[in-house]
């Protein structure tokens, strides 16, 4: 009786948005160019009734900034991405993406312009050629320098297998830091000219957050790049930083210039990592 009442509750949920954009609001097949992102009096809740997890934001990232977003548990950082993929629709407001509105085109023609590195990643049961290209788009050569470029090609050189090398359910036979590894490969095929990345060191070693760190600093040098961080020496080196607190942005400059003033959030939570 489970299954019939998980069916139940299947049938009764509210089915996602379109997911092709209409005539009128279909984008370009080049969108985005540029890749700047805004949110305009942007608010947005889990589920009708409950108190706004986003409230008023308001702020714009130019065409190939890296933003990193801090801030403590709770202060609505991995809700920011959610929005951004529409995972969660806005009460109020809308996000601008290269002057095309999101909340008005298609859920398949937003997710296929972002690409996101997720704290967890998950892996199909299957071969790693098809976790790298699922729909078939890329050839062998382009996924072998993916894998050189996320400094995994050595790994897969030393198996028998190559591109067929098996890979099990959850990714299981392979390393948390081999799996996050495999993302990046998937994220430099894609060639997005906005990455999303949801605290995706955060749970790794030094080592794999270093390589990550290098190679979005070396192959996305040209991207939009919004990075929720847990370690905040990941990023030091960007444009901005936004400090989110209790769902507003209580902080949003430079670094370098948060850090000088001694009463800011970020200054707090960077001396809470020994940073200063």
């Amino acid at each position: 009786m489970v299954c019939v009442e998980r069916v139940k509750e299947y049938t009764r949920l509210e089915p996602e948005y379109s997911w092709e954009s209409s005539d009128d609001n279909k984008p370009s097949d080049t969108w985005p160019t540029s890749a700047s992102i805004e949110f305009i009096h942007y608010s947005a809740s889990y589920r009708p009734g409950l108190e706004p997890v986003l409230k008023n934001l308001n702020f714009r990232v130019e065409s190939g900034e890296k933003v990193g977003i801090v801030g403590r548990t709770g202060a609505g950082k991995s809700s920011m991405a959610l929005a951004l993929f529409r995972i969660i629709e806005p009460t109020f407001g809308q996000i601008v993406i290269d002057g095309v509105d999101v909340t008005r085109i298609g859920l398949h023609d937003l997710w296929s312009k972002l690409t996101i590195i997720p704290q967890e990643p998950n892996l199909f049961a299957g071969t790693l050629r098809l976790n790298l290209d699922p729909f078939e788009e890329y050839s062998d050569e382009e996924m072998w320098t993916a894998l050189e470029r996320a400094h995994l090609k050595d790994f897969i050189s030393s198996t028998s297998d190559g591109l067929s090398y098996e890979i099990t359910e959850s990714g299981d036979n392979l390393s948390a830091g081999q799996r996050q590894l495999v993302c990046l490969s998937q994220a430099l095929l894609r060639h997005s000219k906005v990455l999303i990345l949801d605290e995706a060191t955060a749970a790794y070693d030094f080592e794999t957050d270093s390589l990550i760190q290098s190679t979005i600093r070396d192959q996305f040098s040209d991207c939009t790049v919004l990075a929720i961080a847990h370690r905040l020496n990941t990023v030091l080196d960007y444009n901005t930083i936004i400090v989110l607190d209790n769902g507003v942005i209580a902080e949003m400059d430079s670094p370098k210039n948060l850090l000088k003033k001694t009463d800011s959030i970020f200054y707090g939570l960077a001396k809470e990592f020994a940073i200063v």
